[in-house]
């Protein structure tokens, strides 16, 4: 039996870690792209200049145009290569880190979180749009980042919103893995990523990787208020170190080598109702666990204590909660048939999946979520 597990090179965390960014670059060289919006790149500019000057490196500014379109890599490459420089600083949200995975080619990479609201920052792929912001195509790369960088202090001064959709993607992680589990998915070693079967790895998924998703799964149960409460007065505490190490950490490798499931499949349908559009993927996740766990049937304890925490915490539980008041039986159709198709990793579940049990399951899990809130359940 095959097994494989994907991981970052070096993962760092703590408060004013940014100082120590020069060091990490001078293991590569001299100098950097820094790829980051003007404005993440003003948010820590006197700790940038700190860690230059201490360390002897420079920042190479990218003029980061904001969308991880192939035109803009493109430019970026041209801008590396001009300037000689030794490796790739990705530095604030997902557009700027997948940027800058697509830059490097997966050769020299140091990713610098500003938010915690996504498990992309350890991860060896990216996603690629167009100039006018709509989905163009998944990019894969030989070797996760080299350094993933992350300093509390700039998350915990960040809108709460960011990390507690974080920990909205964190929470399906260990009901996803679980299923990827039960189910012994496999991905073709063929495959970039086995979007079919779930797992992102070419092989099965490790003890390693259920472990950390389980912690992923405990941790937020355990600190996910106390943190939400942290960033809301924007102070570093424990459970605050330990929700971002969730969210970027264990879930990071927890998802990259655990699976995917349906979870995330039946997000990707979500995104055809127009209200989800302003909502983040984390909050989009959230309720995608909910349906998951009620295409599984998962036992009434465990879907109560997920309910529980989404609401504790502020996330999704009913489409209402997503901007979607109302949904047609063409709208839930086109919905659940794109959550079905062959590659989605819904078909990760260890059993048959097909358009009309998603269908149900999104049913079943907006009517429980919408009871739990009124308190009639």
């Amino acid at each position: 039996m095959r097994k494989a597990f994907i991981c970052p090179t070096k993962y760092v965390q703590g408060e004013d870690e940014l100082l120590n960014l020069g060091y990490f670059v001078k293991t590569f060289g001299d100098s950097a792209l820094l790829i980051a919006l003007d404005s993440d790149v003003e948010r820590v500019k006197e700790k940038l200049d700190k860690t230059a000057e201490k360390f002897g490196v420079k920042f190479v500014p990218s003029n980061f145009r904001g969308q991880c379109s192939r035109q803009e890599v493109e430019r970026l490459r041209v801008v590396a290569a001009e300037n000689k420089c030794a490796c790739i600083v990705g530095m604030g949200g997902g557009k700027a880190i997948d940027t800058s995975k697509c830059v490097g080619q997966g050769d020299g990479v140091i990713i610098v979180p500003t938010i915690a609201a996504t498990d992309a920052p350890t991860s060896h792929s990216a996603v690629l749009y167009t100039e006018d912001g709509e989905f163009d195509d998944y990019a894969y790369f030989k070797q996760s980042p080299s350094v993933v960088l992350v300093d509390t202090t700039v998350v915990a001064s960040a809108p709460t919103r960011f990390l507690v959709s974080g920990m909205g993607d964190a929470l399906s992680t260990y009901f996803e893995a679980r299923a990827n589990v039960r189910s012994f998915s496999r991905v073709n070693a063929s495959l970039p990523c086995g979007a079919r079967e779930g797992l992102c790895a070419p092989g099965m998924g490790t003890n390693a990787a259920f472990a950390l998703a389980t912690q992923c799964y405990r941790t937020l149960l355990e600190d996910g208020v106390k943190a939400k409460q942290a960033c809301d007065m924007n102070i570093v505490t424990p459970a605050l170190e330990n929700i971002i190490e969730a969210n970027i950490l264990l879930s990071g490798l927890g998802f990259e080598s655990g699976g995917l499931a349906a979870a995330h499949g039946i997000v990707d349908g979500l995104t055809l109702l127009p209200g989800t559009h302003k909502y983040m993927h984390g909050e989009e996740v959230a309720f995608g666990t909910l349906c998951h766990m009620m295409l599984e049937n998962a036992p009434t304890e465990e879907l109560e204590e997920v309910l529980e925490f989404c609401v504790s915490v502020g996330l999704p539980v009913c489409l209402k909660d997503l901007g979607v008041d109302s949904v047609s039986p063409e709208e839930l159709k086109a919905v659940a048939e794109k959550a079905s198709i062959p590659e989605e990793s819904t078909h990760a579940m260890p059993f048959p999946v097909n358009a009309q049990t998603v269908a149900a399951a999104i049913v079943a899990a907006d009517k429980l979520g919408s009871a739990y809130k009124e308190g009639l359940v």
